[in-house]
């Protein structure tokens, strides 16, 4: 297992530990004896899980390919992989070894971007299979998620790098540095202003960067929010996901913040996406939750629970079939949702 793996799992790890340690989780209610909080009602859905052909993988990034199948990235096996709505797998792997793949994206150009976190590298692989790789002006900055932007570029957050990356389709980058130090960027995506938003995740911020490179950050309002994935509502907000706090939240184009508690006490939420039924979902990955979570755009959540023990859902996608579809990074499948 490559280094940026090990961070990757030791951050959840800890996140799951220690969230489960308090009755109340991150949603404000108070730890410390007192019976445990009882499970709250868990309703039904159709989740169907297929099993990645690469043992121990780590399947962690998920997309929709113009080529109507879903694409992924294990992390752990170093490869691509396209997955059929039917659960047939095809991998590709990486020509630089240990590369530790992350965020992947469709790009305007028809092709699948994704980020090399280990190997500070962005990739390129079109939906026949030929990979191409782009290495960043600074290395060791642990590109992270990445989505396509207004303006034709690919737009992507680097970890480590405290930047916001931008590659054109012909491989040129540009890197633009955030204000706040150490703010461990996590989710990028495209808002309704023509702007990308990102989550600076150790800075409790939501930032905003125009096509030009200028950066505004917005306060969350709970501390240590540790936000994490992000995704467009149709309500035009840009909605994310606070791994710290147990909530999820959406702020608008003006910088407003709103923020949901999640019923299960320290789900440890991680990736969101937008649903064909016009609401928001979400991975609830810690062990004590386990579960694929729907928010509406007004804010009620409900949750689903997956089938195989200890899953660790982590990032979603609206799938060309019209279902939500998944990674388990700890099962080690792709999973999709049918409510």
């Amino acid at each position: 297992m490559t280094n940026t793996f090990h961070r990757i799992f030791a951050l959840g790890l800890l996140l799951t530990l220690g969230l489960t340690a308090c009755s109340g989780g991150g949603s404000g209610t108070s730890g410390g004896g007192g019976a445990l909080p009882v499970a709250p009602p868990v309703a039904t859905g159709t989740v169907t899980e297929y099993a990645v052909p690469t043992a121990a993988s780590f399947p962690y990034g998920i997309a929709a390919g113009a080529d109507g199948n879903l694409w992924i990235t294990e992390n752990a096996g170093n490869k691509i992989a396209r997955v059929t709505t039917g659960g047939v797998f095809t991998e590709f792997a990486i020509p630089t070894g240990s590369s530790s793949p992350e965020g992947i994206a469709p790009g305007p150009d028809g092709n699948l971007w994704f980020t090399e976190s280990q190997a500070a590298r962005i990739g390129k692989i079109t939906t026949s299979g030929v990979l191409t790789e782009y290495a960043l002006p600074t290395a060791g900055v642990w590109p992270y998620s990445i989505a396509a932007g207004p303006d034709g570029n690919l737009w992507f957050s680097e970890f480590l790098g405290n930047s916001i990356g931008k590659i054109t389709t012909a491989g040129v980058v540009t890197e633009y540095p955030v204000p706040t130090p150490n703010a461990q960027l996590r989710g990028v995506w495209p808002g309704a202003d023509g702007n990308m938003w990102f989550a600076e995740y150790g800075t409790n911020k939501i930032g905003k960067i125009t096509p030009a490179g200028i950066v505004t950050e917005y306060m969350i309002p709970t501390v240590n929010a540790n936000a994490r994935g992000m995704a467009e509502g149709t309500d035009g907000n840009i909605w994310f996901t606070e791994t710290g706090a147990n909530k999820v939240g959406k702020i608008t184009t003006a910088g407003i913040i709103t923020e949901y508690a999640v019923t299960t006490p320290g789900s440890v939420s991680e990736g969101m996406a937008i649903g064909s039924d016009g609401n928001m979902w979400f991975a609830e990955t810690a062990t004590v939750a386990d579960k694929i979570a729907r928010v509406t755009m007004g804010g009620t959540i409900t949750e689903y629970s997956i089938p195989s023990g200890n899953a660790g859902p982590q990032n979603l996608v609206k799938g060309p079939d019209g279902n939500t579809w998944f990674t388990e990074i700890s099962a080690n499948k792709v999973a999709k949702m049918t409510p």
